[in-house]
């Protein structure tokens, strides 16, 4: 019997250009800070960069300061938050933001599929970072300033901090996603119809399930809407739906009911033993026994082995490169 190959190796065949990440140039063991050292991440430049191709930026050095350079704060004046350097409180403010638009216009062009910020960085932090007053004390509310214009241009795309990538499922969850954008980017750039947008989206289906049900209900009447939509403003609505759903993190309830789901369709295919052995599982796993990974190879398995084609062009089983082995610790 022909195994078919899964949706993620049919995506991967289609389209040979590489997946592309922005990323902040010290994460890719660039001497761009201001000490001239660098804070190279191993799991972005040897794990990951097998995947993907990097874009780098330094948003102090592309904007004109130099290595080494004074260490930069965020500080509150008033209702504004300034960039100043802290040896001679030199205002940066409008120099970070001019470049911040000008840069966020040309990463337009670099076809990007995620982003990976430094955390804790007055340019690059995306959250929770350290807001100064006149009197010393500090926030953590702040915004990196060329974070900021970042995730104001690109609202759909994957960003994360590289700190939260620690995290196991944070980490696979962002991974998830940048793989997932690249699929919807690709599909949209196509000559689509409302018929193949369907499809994607029955493609999608238990992916965004064990994420947000109610937002795969949601981008399933977009699809079937008015046929007055225009197809500008349904493509609009559904990538955005679409990737709000997959930020919404899985959880293990929700992994648990949508494997019980694809139970259903290899039902009537596998004997009695088979399906208390997958059964259990999937139980295992709710209850934190097992990894994600376990009772996914199994139904990947039954799935190939049965050629059901519904569950093989799932990109639920295989949504990133197995290879990173990103469901063996969620």
């Amino acid at each position: 019997m022909e195994i078919a190959p899964p949706a993620a190796a049919r995506v991967k065949a289609a389209d040979a250009a590489p997946v592309r990440v922005g990323v902040s140039a010290c994460l890719m063991g660039e001497a761009v800070r201001f000490d001239g050292g660098h804070k190279r991440n191993d799991f972005l430049a040897d794990a990951l960069g097998n995947f993907v191709e990097f874009v780098p930026v330094c948003p102090e050095v592309e904007s004109g300061l130099g290595v080494p350079r004074a260490t930069l704060r965020l500080a509150r004046e008033k209702s504004e938050t300034r960039l100043l350097a802290n040896d001679t409180g030199a205002d940066h403010t409008q120099a970070m933001l001019r470049f911040a638009e000008r840069r966020a216009v040309a990463l337009a062009r670099e076809d990007l599929s995620g982003y990976v910020l430094k955390k804790d960085s007055p340019s690059c932090g995306m959250q929770r970072v350290r807001v100064y007053g006149a009197d010393g004390i500090f926030w953590r509310d702040g915004h990196g300033l060329f974070a900021r214009v970042l995730l104001a241009r690109f609202p759909n795309l994957p960003v994360e901090e590289e700190g939260r990538l620690k995290d196991p499922q944070l980490r696979e969850n962002f991974i998830e996603r940048v793989f997932a954008y690249r699929r919807l980017t690709l599909f949209f750039r196509s000559r689509w119809t409302r018929g193949r947008l369907a499809a994607f989206h029955a493609a999608h289906k238990l992916q965004l399930m064990a994420h947000a049900p109610s937002v795969c209900s949601e981008l399933g009447r977009t699809v079937a809407g008015s046929p007055e939509l225009a197809r500008r403003e349904m493509r609009e609505r559904y990538e955005s739906a679409f990737m709000r759903a997959l930020k919404i993190p899985a959880t293990r309830a929700r992994h648990a009911n949508v494997l019980q789901h694809t139970v259903g369709y290899l039902r009537d295919r596998m004997d009695d033993a088979s399906r208390g052995e997958l059964l259990g599982l999937i139980e295992d796993y709710r209850r934190g026994l097992v990894p994600l990974v376990v009772p996914i190879t199994l139904v990947r398995h039954y799935a190939r082995f049965f050629d059901i084609s519904y569950l093989n062009g799932q990109h639920y089983l295989e949504p990133h490169p197995k290879e990173l082995m990103l469901r063996n610790h969620v």
